[in-house]
């Protein structure tokens, strides 16, 4: 009986921690997440001047990749690798066509007495996968990296992660940054997507109708419209105003295309 029972746990194990299908054919690559994440790094944005790590994941919640901005695996906090995957996970499982959350955006909402709280504890991350036995750090954020082609899970909810929106407006993933404050980490990821060119936002629940980080958490520790997210740091507010518009699709381009298609039908 004791051998039949490690057999299933092995086995279920291994199916958990399988690999998936990763459909990352409209995602940057490997070598161009690295490029732009590390010029995204070298920005104002407001934190600690720290290295990061980067994760993108497709629409599934998949790992297309893993990055890192400094000289190698140990020139960020190495608990970060996994948040930036979190971080991904969460931005594109909580986030619609119509309706765009970063994890910033998460933060109010998942308090204590909050409309969303206990969301973080709703799909924990994928174990086997996240504490890969066969793991070695020199593979950390590169192309081998042993979360890489998997299904990692995990919600985090303060900043760092962002929806991916093509020219459609349609989510094709997400991606997830971490290793700064969770201001710095939003405002470097807001900067890398918009270098991807995957930030045709349709909708918000900030201002600008978009997913930006929203500053609105008054000295009781309540968000006036409830997605608010703590500041950190004096400078940061006046960060996040550099930060580049998303963009929008027209209506018009929209409304032609979905003319053709029809026409075509």
């Amino acid at each position: 009986m004791k051998k039949l029972l490690s057999s299933i746990l092995a086995l279920s194990t291994l199916l958990f921690a399988g690999a998936a299908y990763a459909d990352c054919s409209d995602l940057p690559s490997h070598a161009e997440f690295k490029k732009l994440l590390t010029e995204a790094r070298k920005a104002d944005n407001g934190g600690l001047n720290l290295d990061m790590w980067g994760t993108i994941v497709d629409r599934s919640g998949t790992v297309c990749a893993v990055v890192y901005t400094g000289e190698d695996a140990g020139a960020q906090w190495p608990g970060s690798r996994l948040i930036s995957a979190q971080k991904a996970n969460t931005a594109n499982a909580f986030s619609l066509d119509g309706l765009a959350l970063s994890t910033a955006n998460l933060y109010a909402p998942t308090q204590p007495g909050g409309s969303l709280y206990g969301l973080q504890m709703s799909n924990p991350i994928n174990v086997p996968v996240a504490y890969n036995k066969n793991g070695k750090m020199e593979s950390f954020g590169t192309p081998r990296d042993p979360i890489t082609a998997q299904y990692i899970g995990g919600v985090n909810v303060f900043g760092g992660g962002l929806p991916l929106y093509n020219t459609d407006g349609k989510v094709v993933g997400a991606v997830g940054v971490s290793g700064d404050t969770s201001c710095a980490d939003h405002n470097i990821a807001w900067r890398a997507r918009h270098a991807m060119e995957l930030d045709y936002v349709g909708a918000g629940v900030s201002a600008d109708k978009n997913d930006n980080i929203v500053f609105d958490i008054d000295s009781k520790g309540v968000s006036k419209d409830g997605y608010g997210h703590p500041t950190c740091g004096d400078k940061v507010a006046e960060v996040v105003k550099t930060l580049p518009a998303s963009r929008k699709v027209a209506v018009e381009e929209v409304a032609v295309e979905k003319a053709k298609d029809k026409a075509a039908e």
